[in-house]
């Protein structure tokens, strides 16, 4: 239920307020409620760009804080709640270039997009729901859509590609959780991230940005799809750590689609994580050493676990780089599987391609997502702007790492110092079994060899779920996971 009686706030100590040719926020309230469980919760929802500004000196002189940026954001609010004792959730999805509709209208918002699942896709127009599950029963609510995703742009004169890289993007984010949080009067509540895949690299490292940048230290990240280190990602030459950590989600993947028999997803994994973890990374590492028994033994082994043939793997020489692991696995059915979620298949117009030409999980919910959004902003939320939300955009492309020149881009060091400079720090992470491009062992590689105290390892706990990247298209996934993250919240909170 929506009171559609809005109003416009004005912005904050705003020095340039009044001043026509600059931009100000622009934010929209609106009042709603939601029942969840026989209780009738009162809610209100802020959207809108925040102007982001930047101090800036010249010839060593201040000279003013100029407008760079205008963020989008929506955020929900539990009327009547004490902001001291409630949690905040400052949420974001990754790409580089995704906005944060996934998450939003996918798992934690108030309000859900209805986008059917594998098998049963649900044609237009598309339908919005209350969210029963939310995560605002438990904690308020802010979307961010970094800089270019969304309804976030630079201003007029600046250029976007300041933001259009890991340190930018790391640092307009995190300024807007910063002035949110001053403005709202919420230093002292509880205060948690929710990233999704590029966005859990992003949440890792602004936990040790907010912490050495703004001294706000947070009660605990929530990481959905994980990635902190991409060199457990990166098919390129001379780097096997993929192929050995893709393995397991492989299998996964292969048993859903039936090619394993009848054997228990459980026995699969564990049989592949037992190849991975041992002979297959020897067998990389042996090279042309390998003698022939070796090799067809592996080869065999790796067939067997991956549902390809053997004249295929021993072609690509053990190495099964992920698209064409996808474009490869249905060949005999004219199908491809989805990269974000596996489940899925689709047809391909040219049977004899080494790379899908599109991922099918991702054109299965790109409708229903962009519809919902561009409805539920207007309609629900009152905000107007004739810009394209852009849900998912290569406007960002190219996307610089050069803060890692000369070494792998990970985050894992920055997520270490966070927990050892705050040792209240919970992680919580979300596993996909048929997520193909954040795979569930290569996360766990991950956390495995952080560096840090081994009593630091408590403060992080795992969740597995029987879906993909987007877990939560997973209806059953969907609950457990809302459940999982409500209780994650609440035993973080230290009150």
């Amino acid at each position: 239920m929506t009171d559609k009686d809005t109003a416009d706030e004005q912005p904050v100590n705003d020095e340039s307020a009044g001043a026509e040719d600059l931009p100000a926020d622009d934010l929209v309230t609106t009042r709603h409620s939601i029942t969840v469980k026989r209780r009738k919760l009162n809610y209100t929802a802020t959207a809108g760009r925040v102007v982001l500004r930047q101090e800036v000196l010249t010839d060593g002189k201040f000279d003013g804080h100029l407008p760079k940026a205008e963020v989008f954001v929506t955020a929900y609010t539990l009327d009547g709640a004490d902001p001291s004792r409630r949690p905040v959730t400052f949420a974001f999805n990754g790409g580089p270039g995704s906005s944060s509709v996934w998450l939003h209208l996918g798992l934690l918002g108030p309000r859900r997009v209805v986008s059917g699942d594998a098998g049963a896709p649900v044609p237009p127009p598309y339908d919005l729901v209350d969210n029963a599950e939310t995560l605002l029963t438990h904690s308020d609510l802010v979307f961010i859509d970094p800089v270019s995703t969304g309804y976030s742009r630079a201003v007029k004169g600046e250029k976007p590609g300041a933001y259009h890289g890991f340190q930018g993007d790391l640092e307009s984010v995190g300024e807007v959780i910063r002035l949110w949080t001053s403005r709202n009067g919420r230093w002292m509540s509880p205060k948690f991230l929710a990233g999704e895949s590029y966005g859990t690299l992003r949440a890792a490292g602004l936990a040790e940005h907010l912490q050495s940048r703004y001294g706000m230290y947070l009660n605990g990240l929530m990481l959905i799809s994980s990635v902190l280190d991409f060199t457990t990602l990166d098919f390129s030459d001379n780097n096997d750590v993929p192929h050995t950590l893709f393995l397991p989600t492989y299998a996964a993947i292969a048993h859903y689609h039936g090619l394993h028999g009848d054997r228990s997803l459980e026995d699969v994994l564990a049989d592949a994580e037992d190849f991975a973890s041992r002979d297959y990374p020897w067998a990389l590492a042996r090279g042309n050493r390998l003698s022939a028994e070796e090799r067809a033994g592996a080869v065999a082994r790796l067939a067997a676990l991956t549902g390809l043939s053997e004249d295929y793997v021993d072609r690509v020489d053990l190495r099964v780089e992920h698209v064409r692991f996808f474009t490869e696995l249905l060949r005999s059915r004219r199908l491809v599987v989805g990269r974000l979620d596996s489940r899925f298949t689709g047809p391909e117009h040219d049977h004899g391609r080494e790379h899908f030409s599109q991922d099918p999980s991702y054109a299965a919910i790109l409708g229903p997502y962009t519809a919902a959004l561009n409805h539920y902003v207007r309609v629900d939320l009152g905000y107007e702007n004739d810009l394209p939300y852009e849900i998912l955009t290569g406007n960002v492309r190219p996307w610089s790492y050069k803060e890692f020149e000369g070494a792998h881009v990970s985050v894992a060091d920055k997520l270490a110092t966070a927990m050892r400079a705050n040792p209240h720090l919970k992680v919580h992470i979300a596993y996909g079994h048929y997520d193909g491009a954040t795979p569930y062992y290569a996360a766990e590689h991950v956390v495995a060899h952080l560096r840090i105290p081994q009593e630091l390892h408590d403060n992080i706990e795992s969740a597995y779920y029987p879906a993909g990247h987007m877990m939560y298209v997973h209806e059953p996934s969907r609950v457990r996971q809302s459940k999982d993250l409500a209780d994650f919240v609440q035993a973080s909170s230290n009150r």
